[in-house]
């Protein structure tokens, strides 16, 4: 997941899916409304062949629009199931792991909640993107952190890895957080309950990224 001269879209799942093949539907739909640069299958709850199906379910959308697949948590589970990518929270597996499980080639990301001392050790260990926040109240997950728009703009001006902005991000109140330098807006419930579908929301958010400004003196 290279930075981009323009923020774009990081689809997390629902918490839970009991139909793989149902939310494989959706998930076309939502990819139908515009640009989506990955997707983060997130099911804490779940056993590893559920996961696994619903893994499967979405490999081949994925593919065909050239959508990141990365899951949550666990190393040894995308690498078997053939995942593009993992991501790491604070409290599961160290980044060195999940590196040596994904490869080389493997995209790896790391929760830093709103510690940039966090990001900085991550991105000097090799990690593909860095995530912060929770920067809006959010009821997907638990959140320890409130980080501020300020952290983006730091991390933009200092730092070379990617950055994911997560917490509570619509279409509507995301507008700061790519001024301020997010690479990437990682969105679960205002896609998937936005009340006009995920196609609708998915393009709501691919108008409001298209409306930003291209960066000036982007790092690459």
């Amino acid at each position: 997941m290279p930075r981009a001269e323009t923020c774009r879209l990081y689809l997390i799942t629902p918490a839970e899916i009991a139909d793989p093949e149902a939310f494989a539907a959706r998930l076309a739909e939502a990819l139908a409304g515009g640009d989506v640069a990955a997707l983060q299958v997130r099911l804490k709850s779940a056993s590893d062949a559920h996961i696994g199906a619903v893994v499967r379910a979405v490999q081949p959308l994925c593919e065909a629009k050239a959508v990141a697949l990365i899951l949550n948590d666990r190393p040894d589970l995308a690498a078997r199931l053939g995942c593009d990518g993992v991501h790491v929270g604070q409290s599961d597996a160290p980044y060195s792991e999940a590196r040596r499980t994904m490869g080389k080639d493997g995209i790896v990301g790391v929760t830093c909640h709103a510690s940039r001392h966090l990001a900085m050790e991550a991105a000097e260990a090799g990690a593909d993107y860095v995530a912060f926040g929770a920067f809006y109240p959010t009821l997907t997950k638990d959140a320890p952190a409130r980080a501020d728009p300020e952290i983006l703009e730091i991390w933009q001006e200092t730092m070379q890895t990617p950055c994911v902005a997560i917490g509570g991000v619509t279409a509507e109140n995301c507008a700061p957080l790519i001024e301020a330098g997010a690479d990437f807006l990682a969105v679960s419930a205002g896609v998937w309950a936005h009340q006009d579908g995920p196609r609708a929301a998915v393009a709501a958010f691919t108008r409001a990224l298209a409306s930003a400004p291209l960066r000036e003196g982007l790092k690459v």
